[in-house]
């Protein structure tokens, strides 16, 4: 009898389990595609801007934690990512950039994963190496623990699951400060995000944002104006909190997108920050679907300043697009009715670019007799893996708005199935090098492979996650992060194999001090074939391997399987245009 109550536990325990993480994922509402265009005479207002969205920058070497070893693939609709995703998914990003030079950049967020500094500090070195204008808006990966819990790492630092967050980040497994230091941890709040972009931003002088000052903790507002009117970005709001309103805080930005030859209006670009959250999310939250990786909220005092900058645009007779992490339908009601409430002031047709559900779509929404045209860009980080060249044409007499989106890369045209995107990947960049992608396929299935068998069962989770006070439990956790360290290891001896004779970068790489004196080749294949017996030896193998990886990964730094091409054409995917009108 007990041990059926047990079992009985045990299963509700599992399922409890399961569902939370089940809700915490987004929630995909089909999207309802566009109509198709009437004929009408459009005239290019804009020249191109590039549109990218979730690239997902993952901190791989802090404290072993399963939702980040790749093991909650299993249970949660995201990405199996292989390790190449880690450890060179931004250069993808680095490449979009870098190709198009002269074309300014909006990143639709989810810029990082776990919301740390080390992700935030490869992610900035990246968009330092590119000279085009940028401006990134939040996403909700973007100052949250892995995008949905609202832990309060950096004022209480000692707590249990706000240190997990700060441990989490600690790249090579570096100790955590002491208490009084605590406003300075790895983990990185919304407030702590928003403050690193406003400082990159006025570091680099392509940004032409300057003077633009914010302390390192408390609350702040920032308010700055461009006295350039040739810049990419005009204005600058925000709100930060400290301590536990940190969720509270956002940036919201006005854009002037490059006009095309001859255009006689201007076009703003208002880049919201849909990722205002309220108190910590707890599990009934979850449960409910209202954490804030899966709803995005917009709050009042940001639709303020939203308002103020509407009525400029109505004066000047300039046409005004939006845009935000979250797609339309992952808004929370109330955030959809205030942004309306601001939007259908405007005599213009209505027009909202997204990011988000790492698919890529069109949609048309019918808001209290309006319509609104959504383009929801795909990722960077899982398939398709793709991005968006825009440009947007108007017919002022029958007053309708074109939005014209380019699937990128391309070769001779826009990709119009899978194949031709692929294609247009390899030519691009596999291309140029020489080698072929068969290899790479090969080595990547086998790794993948290694990864899901090495997943473990949910009670396997449920028995680790005792690990804080149970010393065999912990031992499991760490065996299990060094799994996946095992992935990270094989792709970079891989690397080494592959390339170390004809790239110089890769023959170059240093060993790190972990190797203890052995060339790197050698210090893998060691770290790769040591097993330890003991907890200690466990956690000591761990920091080896960790600090092995962070500083490959550092000299580094100087695919989704996909939902399948046919549910892609059933919401419009691989179009390129589409209309909207006040209808």
């Amino acid at each position: 009898m007990l041990r059926s109550a047990r079992s009985d536990a045990a299963r509700k325990l599992a399922l409890f389990a399961t569902t939370a993480c089940l809700a915490g994922c987004v929630h995909f509402i089909e999207p309802q595609p566009p109509p198709p265009d009437p004929e009408g005479a459009f005239v290019p207002i804009t020249a191109p801007v590039i549109f990218v969205g979730d690239t997902q920058e993952h901190e791989t070497t802090g404290f072993p934690l399963r939702d980040n070893d790749g093991a909650i693939d299993a249970y949660v609709e995201v990405a199996q990512r292989p390790p190449e995703q880690p450890l060179f998914g931004r250069r993808i990003l680095e490449w979009a950039m870098q190709t198009s030079p002269d074309t300014p950049v909006v990143h639709l967020g989810d810029l990082l994963d776990m919301s740390c500094e080390s992700e935030m500090g490869r992610i900035a070195r990246v968009f330092d190496r590119s000279s085009q204008p940028k401006a990134i808006l939040p996403g909700n990966h973007d100052g949250f623990f892995l995008g949905i819990f609202n832990l309060n790492a950096l004022d209480a630092l000692l707590d249990g699951e706000a240190a997990k967050w700060d441990r989490t980040c600690r790249r090579g497994t570096a100790q955590a400060p002491k208490p009084a230091e605590a406003a300075s941890g790895a983990a990185l709040t919304k407030r702590g995000f928003i403050v690193e972009y406003l400082r990159n931003l006025a570091r680099g002088p392509h940004t032409r944002v300057t003077e633009v000052r914010v302390e390192s903790d408390g609350d702040a507002e920032i308010s700055w104006r461009n006295p350039d009117q040739r810049g990419f970005i005009q204005a600058i709001e925000a709100r930060i909190f400290g301590g536990r309103r940190f969720g509270h805080s956002f940036v919201v930005q006005k854009l002037k997108l490059p006009a095309a030859a001859g255009a006689n209006r201007r076009t703003i670009l208002v880049g919201l920050d849909t990722n205002q959250t309220d108190a910590a999310v707890t599990t009934l939250d979850t449960l409910r679907g209202l954490s804030p990786g899966d709803l995005g909220h917009v709050r009042a005092d940001q639709v303020e300043v939203i308002d103020s900058w509407l009525r400029e645009a109505r004066a000047a007779g300039d046409i005004v697009v939006f845009a935000g992490h979250h797609n339309w339908k992952r808004l929370s009601f109330a955030s959809q009715a205030r942004l309306f409430q601001a939007m259908k002031t405007l005599d213009q047709p209505l027009v909202y670019i997204s990011a988000h559900t790492h698919r890529g779509f069109w949609a048309k929404h019918r808001i209290a007799g309006r319509s609104l045209l959504e383009l929801n860009v795909s990722s960077l980080s899982d398939w398709p893996i793709a991005y968006r060249e825009v440009t947007l044409a108007f017919d002022e007499k029958a007053n309708r708005l074109q939005v014209i989106a380019a699937i990128r890369p391309s070769l001779d045209a826009s990709p119009a199935n899978d194949q031709e995107l692929l294609a247009a990947w390899e030519a691009k960049t596999c291309g140029g090098t020489g080698f072929t992608s068969d290899l790479l396929e090969r080595q990547d299935l086998l790794v993948v492979e290694q990864q899901r068998n090495g997943r473990g069962s949910l009670m396997e989770w449920i028995y680790e996650g005792f690990g804080e006070w149970c010393g065999a439990c912990q031992q499991t956790l760490y065996e299990s992060g060094m799994r996946y360290q095992d992935a990270l290891l094989e792709t970079v001896s891989e690397l080494y194999q592959d390339f170390s004779a004809d790239v110089p970068a890769v023959k170059q790489l240093r060993p790190p001090a972990a190797c203890a004196g052995v060339d790197t080749a050698t210090c893998i294949a060691q770290l790769l074939q040591a097993r330890p017996a003991t907890l200690p030896e466990a956690q000591a193998l761990f920091r080896r391997r960790a600090e092995a990886i962070a500083a490959i990964d550092e000299q580094l730094d100087d695919r989704r399987r996909g939902r399948g091409e046919a549910n892609r054409r059933r919401q419009d995917f691989f179009r390129t245009e589409a209309t909207v009108g006040l209808d």
